[in-house]
């Protein structure tokens, strides 16, 4: 099969190549999918440029990059009950901590992590579920029983932001607000349904919060360190805030008595390690979203499998709404 590989860290076009590589066959407990679509995170890039956890760091001689994929269930290893040859699914987690992602035309993962895509869903929309949609799930489910409450979203435009947007409206929420910082990603977040649209860059972002809501019952927020501050003061008594990134502060200080005093509950999420109960929770709300058409796709770009360096730099690049996509089809 194909795949693209890279064997030191850098820039996309000087590490990545496409090579031909043995079909892997599933072992025990395993599922093989022939992968119609790999997804592209702006961690994957991270990971490969050397800029993120690890450095310049080569956890494995070789890595075919990308953590989601979806497409067709096409072998299935001995002890193997929940999901047949034939059946379409969606993927996660193929390259944490592995050397084998999604990046190449199929890949080998343990049952547990290959799930169904529900008919008429699109390839391209299950390669997003993985990272962008599972964090979205699990920051909404956080915020308890959202049905008429005022939900929060930092940096509604993107793709993460935006299905935070959609998820929390089919969880009951009778207002979404939202932040953002570019033209594009404000109209994203208005099209995904946000009832007011803030400019993150606003000089007081907290007052424009509580004139346009008297206050936040959960917050899912993308830049915890900045707005910690903020959020202590425009969050409710016994609100909540999930946050699953602080990029721009890595080491923020935390207004405690800001958050004791009003009861907050604060979420700090990696997706990659949540436990049993919270994904087969995450993905039984993604399944109950997706049939019931309660989330929709927003591609930004698909490329071919031959083309993934160009499809790194338009991660990379950031002037864009929606995923980027390789067809590995």
């Amino acid at each position: 099969m194909l795949a693209a590989i890279y064997r030191s860290k850098g820039s996309a076009r000087d590490v990545l190549e496409i090579s031909e590589i043995e079909t892997p066959a599933p072992g025990p407990g395993e599922v093989r999918v022939r992968l119609h679509a790999s997804g592209i995170n702006p961690s994957d890039v991270k990971i490969r440029a050397g800029v993120s956890v690890g450095g310049m760091a080569m956890p494995f001689p070789a890595v075919i990059p990308h953590s989601d994929g979806a497409g067709v269930v096409d072998a299935v290893g001995d002890g193997v009950t929940g999901i047949r040859v034939g059946e379409r699914a969606w993927v996660y987690n193929a390259g944490w901590k592995r050397a084998f992602g999604t990046a190449a035309e199929a890949v080998t993962l343990p049952e547990a992590q290959v799930c169904p895509l529900p008919d008429p869903i699109s390839f391209a929309h299950g390669a997003c579920l993985g990272i962008p949609a599972m964090t979205a799930v699990h920051a909404v489910i956080k915020g308890g029983d959202l049905n008429g409450k005022t939900v929060l979203v930092s940096g509604g435009g993107g793709v993460v932001g935006r299905y935070c947007i959609e998820m929390a409206r089919y969880a009951g929420a009778s207002t979404i607000i939202t932040t953002a910082s570019t033209p594009l990603s404000r109209e994203t977040a208005a099209k995904a349904g946000a009832d007011i649209v803030l400019d993150y860059k606003t000089p007081d972002l907290k007052a424009e919060i509580m004139e346009a809501s008297g206050g936040i019952d959960h917050a899912i927020e993308a830049e915890f360190g900045v707005n910690a501050e903020m959020l202590a003061e425009v969050i409710k008594p016994c609100g909540s805030v999930a946050t699953y990134g602080s990029a721009l502060d890595k080491t923020p200080t935390l207004p405690f008595y800001g958050f004791m005093f009003k009861n907050i509950s604060l979420t700090m999420m990696m997706v990659y390690i949540l436990d049993a109960g919270d994904r087969a929770n995450a993905v039984a709300m993604l399944t109950r979203m997706l049939e019931d058409g309660g989330i929709t796709e927003n591609i930004a770009q698909t490329l071919p499998l031959s083309e993934c360096a160009a499809a790194h730099e338009s991660v990379e690049a950031s002037n864009k709404s929606g995923s980027v996509i390789l067809d590995c089809s």
